[in-house]
């Protein structure tokens, strides 16, 4: 496949190609129910047919995401403006959009690859599904790594995708010491602890950076980086609450310092719940008390559009009165033994 294959015509014949496996499956599986194979070789013959169906799967995907993007850019050229047609052609051939959109998705990150020449068109049959996807997801960087694997003939799972991605991160950041990179680039720390640390330390402002480096450059070892990374997490964790707080953002509460104290005590991971709890609690009381405006609201509504011939409508508004009160009140347990009273007050005029 390449970009000519996109505006020319196709035939079924070139797409046959393109897809370079049989229409037809009509694979010969092991029986697993035959002892005088061995394990291996049963597990061989699997894969071997897996892979088959993975490259088609691949293949496939990437045209039906080709068919759905020109079906909807006729459509924005000459449909109605509200995508009725491109509806219409998913509802038919029982697609759901976000399905649609995924595929084209696909479809557009094959293209961007091929277009660029980040991936040999031949390679393409080297990738599992979903190692494609992720490998369309990562940085101009990482694809090349990824491509040039496939390119030599390396099978690429989202594994290997992973791997690689695991150390282009680790090996280019200029957040880890010398001492750290050194040890990567000998095998002794694997990538795969090292990619998490970074992406948790780009989340920190550079004051909290300086710390966490010395300690890892002192001792570059795995359980050092699995602590820092955890370190580091709790502490983006707690900046990042503290400042949607919005009770800690009208005090005069010093957020550095407290956090300060919450290391030297190592009660950090404690310290970042508590403000991302804080966090929760405000959005829920304020969810609550929109939630409660619009209650009230419909009820009075609907007071008035009934009167007395409507008993019925009328009992369910006097029980729901509990709910639309100053005062709520709510069980929480299911006999009703344990309720919880809220009462709402208000500075706002109309509450």
């Amino acid at each position: 496949m390449n970009e000519t294959i996109v505006s020319a015509p196709v035939s079924a014949e070139e797409i046959v190609a393109a897809l370079e496996t049989p229409v037809d499956f009509n694979f010969q599986l092991p029986d697993p129910e035959d002892e005088a194979i061995e394990e291996f070789d049963f597990q061989q013959q699997l894969d071997a047919v897996w892979k088959v169906c993975d490259r088609f799967d691949l293949q496939t995907d990437i045209w039906r995401g080709r068919i759905l993007r020109a079906v909807r850019d006729r459509e924005k050229k000459g449909g109605d403006g509200r995508g009725t047609g491109f509806l219409n052609w998913l509802k038919q051939r029982e697609i759901t959009k976000s399905q649609a959109y995924n595929l084209i998705q696909l479809a557009n990150s094959a293209d961007t690859l091929l277009a660029e020449g980040q991936l040999d068109p031949d390679s393409i049959n080297n990738f599992s599904k979903r190692a494609f996807v992720e490998t369309a997801k990562a940085a101009p960087e990482v694809q090349k790594l990824v491509s040039e694997a496939a390119q030599k003939g390396d099978r690429i799972t989202r594994r290997e995708v992973k791997q690689l991605s695991d150390e282009w991160t680790a090996m280019s950041s200029e957040l880890l010491p010398t001492e750290v990179k050194e040890k990567a680039a000998a095998g002794v720390l694997p990538a795969r602890h090292l990619a998490p640390l970074v992406k948790e330390m780009e989340k920190l402002p550079d004051s909290h950076l300086e710390e966490i480096q010395k300690e890892i450059a002192d001792s570059p070892d795995i359980d050092t980086v699995k602590l820092m990374t955890t370190e580091a997490k709790n502490l983006a964790k707690y900046l990042d609450a503290a400042a949607q707080v919005q009770t800690l953002r009208e005090s005069t509460v010093d957020i550095e310092m407290a956090l300060e104290e919450a290391l030297r005590l190592d009660c950090i991971n404690t310290a970042a719940d508590i403000v991302k709890q804080a966090t929760n609690l405000e959005q829920t009381v304020a969810k609550l008390y929109t939630t409660w405006k619009r209650l009230g609201s419909l009820a009075d509504r609907l007071y008035v559009e009934t009167g007395a011939s409507n008993p019925h409508l009328r009992s369910l508004l006097t029980t729901l009165e509990v709910l639309t009160n100053e005062m709520i009140e709510v069980p929480i347990d299911e006999g009703g033994e344990q309720i919880v009273r809220l009462k709402v007050i208000s500075n706002t005029a109309d509450a």
